[in-house]
């Protein structure tokens, strides 16, 4: 395989990080293909449309993850258990089948990493080298599938790991900000924070960090088999700018700031596993984790930083805009007598 291919395969291009990912490789003259099981129905959705080379497969078959990575210099790993089901059944063989591919095309997995592996023996400054004693399941699972991906690095395939602090931006789907803060509000009308105000908290910009993950590819030639990096983003030394930051988008007053219902969540986790998961994690809201990103910045110079209150409108602003348009179809099918 030629590694001076700039052809991507993205496993998981709906998702915030993979469409952010496809975007800036597009930006860049790279060419995307996505696999997906059911491409016609999601082509319009990602507003990606025909710049993409849509793929119907599945990232758990196997055979359809290599064929569909032929002559592509980079998979990205970045599809993921919906909605926290069943990780330890699905992650692990979805990861199986992007090594199989990688090593039959010599191709480069790029692993959106997470801060989960550590636990509190790590934090509060976590660099690449840092212990990994996850508290959580999720965080057990993440460590196995990073020993996975270096033993792989060693039979055949190439990785880089990138990870980062929580998600946020326009399309970042499923994530702390646009679930938690806002709690999905059609109109925000308060922020909800979960953790002490006054301690730090790292928040990852999807556009910020995708950039810095395509930088990092473009460098491939410098880069070792298998590589970690960190991506520090915006780290706020008082986690509650967020949540200022957030009223300041949608305009209004700081007093409508408060603090996330945890008692809620722990009522509903024996029924949801939404839930369970959120109160385990629940540890990084409670100790500051912040990512020493000197590695990346030797790499690749200064990390992409889009200002705060830029990045949080542009998230609010997207967030609003998706409400709307849900609200304009909701209508459309209500009055055609079809139900959502």
């Amino acid at each position: 395989m030629n590694t001076n291919s700039r052809t991507a395969l993205v496993l998981g291009i709906t998702g915030g990080i993979g469409g952010e990912v496809a975007r800036a490789l597009l930006a860049r003259g790279w060419r995307v293909r996505a696999l997906h099981r059911r491409p016609g129905a999601v082509v319009g959705a990602t507003g990606l449309g025909d710049a993409v080379e849509w793929i119907q497969g599945d990232a758990m078959c196997r055979d359809d993850v290599t064929k569909a990575a032929a002559g592509a210099s980079v998979i990205v790993h970045a599809v993921n258990p919906p909605k926290y089901h069943d990780w330890a059944g699905l992650a692990l063989p979805m990861l199986e089948n992007t090594i199989a591919a990688a090593t039959a095309h010599r191709a480069r997995v790029l692993f959106p990493g997470t801060i989960y592996n550590f636990g509190a023996d790590a934090l509060p400054r976590l660099s690449e080298a840092s212990p990994q004693n996850p508290l959580t399941r999720k965080g057990r699972i993440r460590v196995r599938m990073e020993e996975r991906l270096r033993t792989a690095a060693k039979q055949g395939a190439r990785v880089l790991v990138v990870r980062a602090g929580d998600y946020f931006g326009p399309r970042a789907g499923n994530t702390w900000f646009s679930q938690g803060l806002l709690a999905n509000q059609r109109k925000v009308r308060c922020v909800l924070y979960p953790g002490p105000r006054h301690l730090g908290h790292a928040w990852a910009y999807l556009p910020d960090l995708a950039d810095a993950m395509a930088s990092l590819l473009e460098q491939d030639g410098r880069l070792a088999d298998f590589e970690v990096f960190h991506f520090r983003g915006h780290w706020l030394a008082r986690g509650a700018d967020m949540a200022t930051a957030a009223c300041r988008a949608a305009g209004i007053s700081t007093r409508r700031i408060y603090a996330f219902p945890w008692w809620c969540v722990r009522l509903a986790a024996p029924f949801v596993e939404v839930c369970r998961e959120m109160l385990e994690m629940r540890y990084l809201w409670n100790t500051p984790a912040e990512l020493d990103n000197a590695r990346l910045c030797r790499f690749i110079g200064p990390e992409p930083h889009t200002p705060l209150d830029e990045a949080v409108a542009r998230s609010h602003d997207w967030s609003a805009g998706n409400s709307k348009r849900d609200d304009v179809i909701a209508s459309k099918m209500k009055a055609s007598g079809q139900h959502s």
